[in-house]
């Protein structure tokens, strides 16, 4: 409900489309068909295929599908093409999902290409997303869940502002078929603002 009033917030169609969100050196911009070759190359990374690949992208045909799929209106998910700020290279990728403005909660996933895994794109990507959640939709928290085999996305994590709640035990299947343990943390929409200045 919304404060004194009790009402309650009402549920769009479709969630405001994503605009541009500068982030330092990268800048989060909605997604293009052009960047369907740059998204195939990126998801056959061992490791961003692994966690972050739940729909098989293995062709120009798939990657044009999932680009397509992201760059399309929707009630529950809002998703950004992460690119360099000086050069439109893309670098990565972070999405909204499960955005219920009803309960007030929202998740949020990412990945980025191994040339730019170390250089603070992440947290900075997800710190961009989450305050436009909290600024534009009716949202008080955001999850972050990941492989708990996965220590660089609990960096990512922690450096975006997010705390550690807790273990899900074998709560999901990955694209390998196993089931594994993830870690869950939550940010809400007053813990504060991140320190971003490091690397991470």
């Amino acid at each position: 409900m919304n404060g004194a009033s009790g009402t309650m917030p009402v549920v769009p169609d479709a969630l405001p489309a994503p605009p541009e969100v500068p982030a330092g050196p990268v800048l989060l911009r909605p997604w293009r068909p052009g960047d369907a070759p740059a998204v195939r190359v990126a998801l056959t990374d061992p490791a961003t295929d692994l966690f972050s690949n739940p729909g098989r992208v293995a062709t120009d045909e798939d990657a044009a599908e999932w680009v397509a799929r992201r760059a399309g209106r929707s009630a529950t998910t809002a998703a950004w093409a992460v690119v360099d700020a000086a050069t439109g290279e893309l670098v990565g990728s972070v999405a909204l999902h499960a955005v219920d403005p009803v309960q007030g909660d929202a998740a949020v996933g990412y990945w980025t290409v191994p040339a730019a895994r170390g250089r603070g794109v992440a947290p900075r990507a997800v710190d961009a997303a989450v305050r436009w959640a909290f600024a534009t939709l009716s949202v008080d928290r955001v999850e972050l869940v990941h492989a708990a085999e996965n220590p660089a996305s609990g960096r990512v994590a922690e450096k975006a502002g997010f705390t550690l709640e807790g273990r899900l035990r074998r709560s999901h299947r990955y694209s390998d078929g196993v089931r594994r343990d993830e870690l869950l943390w939550a940010r809400l929409s007053d813990d504060g603002v991140p320190d971003l200045s490091t690397r991470s």
